[in-house]
């Protein structure tokens, strides 16, 4: 299904993003910004560009099958913006990079503390030219504190950041340890704080006049989102446990094998506890005292819960969420990623797309889920080809002529 809205009013229409970001949480940010209908120019080194890019297989395959240049990883989070090839490191590239953010009403960078004051791209010295301009830093640890010039990546913060001490399964169990969720999810939260973090001193800009600069870590986001485990643990004092694919506050709320596969039965409330051993014909597990409240099973889930896995087994997959559906118990399968774009639901809901892509003829994508109804998310270009714009904004933006573009590049500098 391709997606074309092109023609529709854009959000962020009146916006332009000089994005200086490559891997993932930065541009996961600008294309949510692009998304809305932000003009984002994504500035990358000369025959290299972003990390991502040789970040493969998979690639994008072209209408014979054969494997193109094109990441997958890179096409993911780069539609709607425009490649720009820069070096940052030549008098020449600096000047260019200043020009556009003298254009531009937001610079988003994931460089490391300091290294871009050494080029004169920093934030104090960009708001000298450009006043009101809204500057966002995206790094491991943030721009100050002990860890402030330390890498950071997303494995290491999960890590740091306890993430993987509340995810996988009781040491005392098979394949028990500490493990990391299987996307990068602390990039992507830091991207979509990012996100929100612009929109909001975008917003305080149109009322003010006044820039301002948007410092986001990694660790600060991983910490903020471990959310209900974090307060369990301010409030308690002790560090929360791994549960596996169970809940540290709800039973049941967890996985069950059923006779041909698995099934997540998430009850949230007393009242949907009885309709799920109603459902499975097991009256004694109402009627005991032990099970009566949600409190009461999570103190006795040890004796509960080996008794529900029984009770499961019995019956298919398919039939028990027939049966807890009916009875409004919330429940569904364990899809791998092939069921998921094939499930109804996600069909219905257009999320799968596909874009015109210059080496691929075709590439295919997720759509952005933010459904406005008069300024839907949209995605105009595809995830570009390295520095395929690079002429283009130079003229369109900057005015460049030929010969002064002809020059830049004769210097290294684009």
């Amino acid at each position: 299904m391709t997606q074309a809205f092109s023609g529709m009013p854009k959000a962020l229409g009146h916006i332009r993003v000089l994005d200086l970001s490559r891997v993932l949480a930065g541009p996961w940010c600008s294309q949510n910004l692009a998304d809305l209908g932000a003009d984002v120019i994504k500035i990358e080194r000369p025959g290299v560009g972003d990390d991502t890019r040789a970040w493969g297989p998979p690639y994008a395959r072209d209408a014979d099958g054969n494997n193109t240049s094109e990441a997958a990883y890179f096409l993911t989070a780069n539609r709607g913006k425009r490649s720009v090839t820069v070096d940052i490191a030549t008098p020449e590239g600096q000047a260019l990079i200043r020009d556009l953010a003298r254009e531009a009403d937001v610079v988003l960078e994931n460089y490391k503390v300091g290294q871009l004051k050494r080029y004169g791209l920093d934030y104090d010295s960009l708001r000298e030219i450009k006043p009101d301009l809204v500057y966002c830093s995206v790094t491991g640890f943030g721009q100050d504190g002990p860890y402030a010039h330390r890498a950071g990546y997303d494995f290491l913060i999960q890590g740091m950041g306890g993430l993987m001490s509340v995810t996988g399964e009781r040491d005392d169990l098979p394949g028990g340890g500490p493990q990391k969720a299987g996307v990068a999810l602390t990039d992507l939260m830091t991207g979509m704080y990012a996100t929100v973090a612009v929109l909001a001193a975008l917003t305080h800009r149109d009322r003010t006049g006044q820039g301002q600069y948007i410092d986001m870590a990694l660790l600060d986001t991983q910490v903020a989102m471990l959310a209900n485990v974090g307060s369990n643990y301010l409030n308690s004092g002790k560090p929360p446990r791994r549960w596996g694919n169970a809940h540290a506050n709800i039973v049941p709320y967890q996985t069950f094998a059923c006779a041909d596969g698995h099934i997540i039965v998430a009850t949230g409330n007393d009242g949907q506890y009885r309709k799920f051993v109603e459902a499975g014909e097991r009256e004694d597990l109402l009627t005991d005292p032990r099970f009566a409240t949600n409190p009461l099973r999570v103190q006795h889930r040890d004796v509960l819960v080996p008794l529900l896995a029984q009770m499961v087994k019995t019956r298919t997959r398919d039939d028990w969420i027939a049966k807890l559906e009916a009875v409004g118990v919330p429940c569904g399968p364990i899809n791998d990623v092939g069921e998921v774009f094939e499930n109804e639901q996600v069909k219905a809901r257009g999320v799968a797309i596909e874009m015109d892509h210059p080496a691929a003829g075709k590439v295919k994508l997720v759509r952005s889920p933010m459904k406005l109804s008069l300024t839907p998310a949209q995605a105009d270009l595809p995830p570009p080809m390295l520095g395929q714009h690079t002429e283009e904004v130079l003229r369109e933006v900057l005015g460049r002529s030929e010969e002064e573009i002809a020059a830049l590049r004769a210097k290294g500098a684009i």
